[in-house]
């Protein structure tokens, strides 16, 4: 069981939006898709408690930046538990991650999440034992037993160009150790957040300020890697409230978007997007967005 409950009548609609992308210009689209999409009875939703459908939503896909999100909740609740110590530099090293998608600052927290670092090439033994330690997330993962993360792999790090050394070695020949994701439990991590499940509501709260973005088009304008233009959150009202984590490189274009429209109950949205038509498209996401929000209630 999913979840948040299976609704046909938007599963209808969404497969019927899907149908008019591809012949509008987006050949094959439903095979390079992956999309969640729920939606809330109440102002201030509980866990569990969304209604929707997906799209190729137990497909696993390279989740590119979408993975920080992981990392992002992982770090809270290693502080929680006292596994951690927060401090100011990490607290600038999450925000500089979510806000910003920096991977220098992703390499960090991983690091300090796993008590691993990057270098040269390892012996056997001791690249085993920073394998057990680098695995640490996927084991927490792992505990939780959620059916819609059981074939993820969230052990990497991001890049700009690539990994080299002991991290290439991690990767595998054939980078199949590469992270994998799926938008069903991406949505499920993602409403975790938003609704307190995992955190107490103030942990919770500082940690969605990170992820909260401007429509703002002035603020906008001063940052063209704001995660909004491109993305589902340009296809909403401006007056809109948007929390959101973009993901995007060479293959995919991703974007996970809790969004709360004037006079609207809250939505949450999952896409992944893959091969090299729908990466370079920006106004496919923006599109989507708009025509779900219509059907908003």
């Amino acid at each position: 069981m999913a979840f948040y409950r299976q609704d046909p009548e938007m599963a209808f609609c969404l497969k019927g939006l899907l149908d008019r992308f591809e012949k509008d210009g987006h050949p094959n689209l439903q095979n390079n898709i992956a999309i969640t999409w729920i939606r809330y009875k109440n102002k201030t939703p509980s866990p569990f408690n969304g209604y929707g459908t997906g799209w190729n939503s137990n497909r696993t896909y390279y989740p590119a930046s979408v993975v920080k999100i992981v990392y992002a909740l992982a770090t809270q609740i290693w502080i929680k538990e006292g596994l951690i110590i927060d401090s100011e530099e990490l607290k600038r090293a999450l925000y500089e991650m979510i806000a910003n998608s920096n991977n220098d600052a992703t390499s960090y927290i991983l690091d300090l999440l796993t008590g691993t670092t990057s270098g040269p090439s390892l012996n056997e033994e001791r690249y085993k034992a920073w394998e057990i330690q680098r695995n640490l997330i996927n084991n927490w993962l792992g505990k939780l037993q959620w059916p819609e993360i059981k074939n993820w792999n969230c052990s990497q790090k991001t890049w700009n160009e690539g990994p080299f050394g002991r991290e290439k070695d991690f990767y595998g020949p054939n980078n199949e150790n590469r992270n994998r994701m799926t938008t069903d439990g991406t949505a499920r991590f993602f409403e975790s957040l938003m609704t307190n499940q995992m955190l107490s509501i103030v942990e919770s709260d500082n940690l969605k300020e990170v992820f909260n973005r401007s429509l703002d088009l002035f603020i906008r304008k001063q940052n063209p890697e704001n995660q909004v233009d491109g993305f589902l959150g340009e296809g909403i009202p401006l007056a809109s409230k948007i929390w959101s984590k973009a993901g995007l490189m060479s293959e995919v274009r991703h974007d996970v978007a809790w969004w709360e429209a004037p006079n609207k109950k809250p939505m949450l949205v999952v896409v992944f997007t893959t091969g090299d038509n729908l990466v370079k498209n920006q106004y496919l996401l923006p599109a989507l967005s708009s025509e779900l929000n219509k059907l908003a209630i």
